[in-house]
């Protein structure tokens, strides 16, 4: 059998950059906090708490620390998180996406102007809630056609459209050309980060070759479950597994081709695993 393993699986450089940052930490010593899981992904998150790593979920908690190192995670997190590490005296050690932390600057300064802020993505993400943090005025959310269609804007602000950086490229399209229909004063920043486009433009031409499919990522991951939809439309045996304890392939013996992606979450020792177990045993 043959496996056809997509280059951008794995790690982006966002996601890389914020597991080094504190893995390193957990050599200084020092008492660390992370506001919010580091990454979508439960076997580096326990892994992390093994090395001491506390997982910090509200202000709330925050507020009860009067010492330590809190790191902000890749997805980013709104204004107030800061403020409030700031407040408490604590270290602050920035692991936030450069790509996601270029929408809180767009946000923030086009919200400042007075503009209306529109997020196209997930309302109940990290990231989206994160860059309503910062904005000026209620940011509003849609991720489908019905909730783009309810929206209510004031007619006399300009509004500002944003994107979720993992945020499907095409459905992005859609949905603003659905929302520019009804016209409203526009300006589109199309924050879709490149790799997210890459990894699942290469997902897409992948699964449309393949026999099967195999979409490896965290059950909470945004990007790996938009990965699943896109490969599912190309290919009907398609996978999605969190580790290969989840691989339960009962494959005809017509199958040639296997194709796998990871999402940008899933450590290399992962996809590397389900490739060896495939090769092996099909």
């Amino acid at each position: 059998m043959e496996i056809m393993l997509a280059k951008s699986a794995g790690f982006c450089f966002g996601v890389k950059r914020a597991v080094e940052t504190v893995y390193d930490l957990t050599d200084t010593g020092e008492k660390i906090y992370t506001f919010g899981p580091i990454i979508h992904n439960e076997q580096v998150v326990a892994d992390l708490e093994e090395k001491g790593v506390q997982v910090i979920e509200s202000e709330k908690e925050l507020q009860t620390l009067r010492e330590g190192t809190v790191v902000i995670r890749s997805h980013g997190v709104p204004k107030s998180v800061y403020e409030l590490i700031e407040k408490q005296g604590l270290r602050c050690v920035d692991a936030t996406c450069p790509f996601v932390r270029r929408i809180h600057k767009i946000v923030e300064k086009e919200s400042a102007e007075g503009k209306q802020i529109l997020i196209i993505g997930n309302a109940g993400h990290p990231e989206v809630e994160g860059i309503m943090g910062w904005s000026h005025t209620p940011a509003l959310v849609a991720e489908t056609k019905e909730e783009i269609a309810k929206l209510q804007c004031s007619k006399e602000k300009k509004v500002c459209i944003v994107s979720q950086t993992t945020f499907n490229y095409n459905k992005f399209q859609e949905l603003v050309e659905i929302f520019s229909e009804r016209g409203y004063d526009i300006s589109v920043v199309n924050t879709i980060c490149n790799a997210t486009e890459e990894r699942q433009t290469e997902a897409r031409e992948i699964a449309a070759k393949v026999d099967a499919m195999i979409v490896i990522g965290g059950k909470h991951s945004s990007n790996t479950r938009k990965l699943y939809e896109i490969c599912s439309r190309e290919c009907v045996d398609t996978y999605f597994i969190q580790t290969l304890d989840d691989l339960h392939l009962e494959l005809p013996k017509s199958v040639r081709l296997v194709g796998i992606t990871a999402g940008a979450s899933t450590p290399n020792k992962i996809i590397e695993e389900v490739q060896n177990y495939v090769r092996i045993n099909f």
